[in-house]
C-alpha cells in the first residue's frame, strides 16, 4: 500500500493505556486505527484529520407522550468523514446509546463503505430512548421529531439514515416522510432501508446476513474446510443473525446453538433453524423455544464450533472470555463485537476473524444499491443485487486477504489499512479547503 500514501516519518502511539478502556467503544476503533496508521506511515496531518468526526450534532427531542405527560430524549448525529461521497450509517434507538459509541460506529462506517469501495462516508445516529416500552404512536413522534432536529445534516447527497438496533423500515418511512414534508417534494433517496412499496431495494433485509454467509464461505476456503458439515454458533438472532443461520444452514452448515437477549438454544445435533425463525416470528424472541437445551449468552460463546457468529451487539469478546473462545473462524455479524484486547489473544490461538467492516459490509453495499436506483428511478431484481452483493463482496475478501498475506497481519489490520489507505488517498487528492 505504500504508492497510495507518501511515506514520512512513523507515528509513534503509545501503547500503555491502549487497553485499560476496552469497553469504551471509539478508543477500542482508534486502537485499530493507530495500528494500521503506524504500519501505513500516515503522515501526521492526515492521522489528525481521520481520527476527528467532522461534525456531531446533539438535539433534544420532545415529545408528547400517550400519558399527555411530555418528555425529552437526547437525539445523536455524528458524520465521521464524507471525502469520498455522502455519509451513511444507521440510527438506533436504545437506553444505552452514548456519544462515543455514535462516533465509533460512525468512524466504523466510514471504513466499511471504504473497504468494499462504494462511494459513501460514515456517519450514524442515536436516540437514547427505552423503545420497547414505547407505543408505536410514540416511536413515530420521537423519530419525525429526531429528523427535524438532525434535518441540516441529512439529504441524498450529504448523510443517507438506516435502519439499526431498534429501528426498522417503518421508522425509515417517518423519517423518508418527515423529510420530504420539509423540504416539499418526495425524495426517497435520502434513506435506505425503506419498504420496497417507498422505493426500498429487494434482498436489502437479507443483505448483512447475506454477507456474513459469504465471506464466512470465503474464510472456509482460505482453510481448506468444505462448507457442509462444519459447525455454527450465532449469538444475536436478530435480522442479520437469523438470515446468516439460514443462509449458512442451507450451504451445507450445521447450525448447533443461536441465542438472543432472552438467553440462548444448544443442540448438537443442530438446530432447527426455520423452526427457530418462525418462533420469533410468532413470539418476537426465542424466549420459550424448545429447539435445544437452554445455555447463556456468556456460554453460548465459548462453544466448540468451526464458526462463531457473533451479532448481537458490541464488547461480547473481550480479554476476560476470548482465551476461552474454541472457533476456527469468528464472522463478526455486530459492529464492534470484539475488543481491541481480545484481538491478541485470538491472534494467538490462531483463530481467523473476519472483522466487521468486512463481514458485515453485505448491508451498506445494498443500501448503496437502493440508494442508486432511488437517484436513476430504475430498479433491479433480487437476483441482480444478489450477483452484485456477492461480486463485491468475494473481491472485497480476497483484497484484504492478499494484504494480509503481504504485510503478516491479521484481516482486521488489513482492512483498517485497506480503508484507511482508500480515505486518506482522496483526502491528498482533494487538499485542505483554507
Amino acid at each position: 500500500m505504500a504508492d497510495l500514501l507518501l511515506p514520512t516519518n512513523t507515528i509513534v502511539h503509545p501503547d500503555k493505556d491502549r487497553f485499560l478502556h476496552e469497553e469504551n467503544p471509539f478508543e477500542a476503533m482508534m486502537a485499530r486505527f493507530d495500528r494500521a496508521a503506524e504500519l501505513l506511515d500516515l503522515e501526521p496531518g492526515l492521522y489528525k484529520v481521520l481520527r476527528n468526526p467532522e461534525k456531531t450534532v446533539i438535539v433534544s427531542i420532545p415529545v408528547m407522550m400517550d400519558s399527555g405527560e411530555v418528555e425529552v430524549f437526547t437525539g445523536i448525529r455524528c458524520i465521521y468523514n464524507t471525502s469520498r461521497g455522502p455519509a451513511k450509517g444507521g440510527i438506533r434507538f436504545d437506553k444505552n446509546v452514548t456519544l462515543d459509541e455514535v462516533k465509533a460506529l460512525a468512524a466504523w462506517m466510514t471504513w466499511k463503505c471504504a473497504v468494499v469501495n462504494i462511494p459513501f462516508g460514515g456517519s450514524k445516529g442515536g436516540v437514547i430512548c427505552d423503545p420497547l416500552t414505547m407505543s408505536i404512536g410514540e416511536l413515530e413522534r420521537v423519530t419525525r421529531r429526531y429528523t427535524a432536529g438532525i434535518i441540516a445534516t441529512l439529504g441524498p447527497d450529504s448523510d443517507v439514515p438506516a435502519p439499526d438496533v431498534n429501528t426498522n423500515e417503518r421508522v425509515m418511512a417517518w423519517l423518508m416522510d418527515t423529510y420530504s414534508m420539509h423540504v416539499g417534494h418526495t425524495v426517497n433517496a435520502v434513506t435506505t432501508g425503506k419498504p420496497i412499496a417507498m422505493g426500498g431495494s429487494l434482498g436489502r433485509r437479507e443483505a448483512t446476513g447475506r454477507g456474513c454467509m459469504i465471506a464466512t464461505r470465503e474464510a472456509l476456503a482460505h482453510l481448506g474446510l468444505p462448507m457442509k458439515g462444519r459447525t455454527v454458533v450465532v449469538q444475536g438472532f436478530g435480522n442479520v443473525g437469523s438470515i446468516a443461520a439460514e443462509l449458512l444452514h442451507a450451504e451445507g452448515c450445521k447450525v448447533i446453538a443461536v441465542s438472543d437477549r432472552t438467553g440462548g438454544w444448544y443442540s448438537k445435533k443442530g438446530i432447527d433453524v426455520t423452526k427457530a425463525i418462525a418462533h420469533v416470528r410468532d413470539h418476537q424472541t426465542l424466549e420459550g423455544f424448545d429447539g435445544g437445551e437452554t445455555i447463556s449468552n456468556e456460554k453460548i460463546l465459548e462453544l466448540e464450533c468451526d464458526v462463531l457468529l457473533p451479532a448481537a451487539l458490541e464488547n461480547v469478546i473481550t480479554t476476560k472470555n476470548a482465551a476461552r473462545i474454541k472457533a476456527k473462524i469468528v464472522c463478526e455479524g455486530a459492529n464492534g463485537p470484539t475488543s481491541a484486547g481480545a484481538d491478541a489473544i485470538l491472534d494467538e490461538k490462531g483463530v481467523f476473524v473476519i472483522p466487521d467492516i468486512l463481514a458485515n459490509a453485505g448491508g451498506v453495499t445494498v443500501s448503496y444499491f437502493e440508494w442508486v436506483q432511488n437517484r436513476s428511478g430504475y430498479y433491479w431484481s433480487e437476483q441482480m443485487v444478489n450477483e452484485r452483493l456477492t461480486e463485491i463482496m468475494v473481491n472485497s475478501f480476497a483484497e484484504v486477504l492478499k494484504l494480509s498475506k503481504l504485510h503478516k497481519v491479521n484481516m482486521r489490520t488489513a482492512s483498517y489499512m485497506l480503508a484507511i489507505s482508500r480515505v486518506a488517498m482522496v483526502h491528498k487528492l482533494r487538499g485542505i479547503y483554507a
